[in-house]
């Protein structure tokens, strides 16, 4: 069985999405499609085969389709997109006994209005397994919830959730739970694609593969705490990495690692339209590049 698995990485989803164009567009059948955060606001319409509509989706979103309560300011500095606190925000948040900085309630709408119910009916009808993945915050552990489980309403709600970056978007309580961005547990969920029976994943990384540049770090307290947590999902991912490639090679799973040849951005929480469509056909570009030069090495 054949699995799709993308990371988390906030706008840089859109260079994913380029990566899986490619990979759909030259006859690669996944059965299983596995995403966190980012990944999952993907992977249903990539399972679904909707390329296109994706594509004018995920390159089209701004602030204002994730943030009802924006904790950002993003100003122009050297034509570069700089990012400061939201001073009147966060305020309004305390003083309203909120206990994130933001609220993406927007988003949840977003998701509702894109994935369509018919859509959601017809792909859990099939034989494709969809799966989300979120952090239980409350028992401190991963949880991964398949599109066979739920209805329309609640796995629209899982979608949600594994895109929740605390504490600048909303968190979310669930049966006594409170929930938030997969990424914090399982960033690149390899690992439960081989439990689920995958013998040959494609997966995809938002990270590049090896960082040799030193990181500026933060100003103020809020942008090193934005600076803190990438951290912090970079040994995440590693960890998932490595401990996918062990599993990997016990299990005899042959594993296609697509990470991004560059870094993309220093705030993953910052969604430029314009950046986005230019990630989308670099995802396009690099995985068509890598997939013709395994070709030629094949071939010798």
């Amino acid at each position: 069985m054949r699995a799709l698995v993308i990371s988390g990485g906030g706008s840089k989803g859109a260079f994913a999405g380029g990566v899986a164009q490619y990979l759909l567009e030259n006859k690669n059948r996944y059965s299983l499609f596995l995403g966190t955060s980012t990944g999952s606001l993907l992977i249903p319409h990539l399972a679904l085969g909707n390329i296109d509509k994706i594509k004018s989706i995920y390159t089209n979103v701004t602030m204002d389709k994730v943030f009802d309560v924006n904790p950002f300011i993003v100003k122009k500095n050297d034509g570069m997109d700089t990012v400061s606190i939201n001073h009147f925000n966060v305020i309004l948040q305390f003083l309203r006994g909120r206990r994130t900085f933001g609220e993406s309630h927007r988003l949840r709408k977003y998701i509702a209005t894109s994935f369509t119910e018919s859509e959601f009916d017809s792909l859990k009808a099939s034989k494709k397994d969809v799966v989300v993945t979120v952090t239980n915050l409350s028992r401190n552990e991963v949880e991964y919830k398949s599109i066979k489980d739920f209805s329309y309403s609640e796995f629209c709600d899982w979608i949600w959730i594994s895109c929740n970056y605390i504490p600048f978007m909303s968190i979310t309580n669930k049966k006594g739970c409170d929930y938030g961005d997969g990424g914090f547990t399982s960033l690149v969920p390899i690992h439960e694609a081989i439990i689920r029976g995958a013998t040959e994943i494609d997966v995809v990384i938002l990270e590049i593969e090896k960082n040799n540049k030193v990181r500026v770090i933060g100003k103020n307290p809020f942008s090193l705490m934005v600076n803190l947590f990438g951290t912090l999902l970079d040994q995440v991912e590693k960890h998932d990495v490595i401990i996918g490639k062990l599993t990997a090679n016990t299990k005899n799973v042959k594993l296609n690692l697509y990470y991004t040849p560059t870094k993309l951005t220093n705030n993953a929480l910052i969604f430029n339209k314009r950046n986005m469509k230019r990630w989308w056909n670099q995802g396009y570009k690099y995985a068509k590049n890598k997939s013709q030069n395994i070709s030629e090495i094949k071939e010798l």
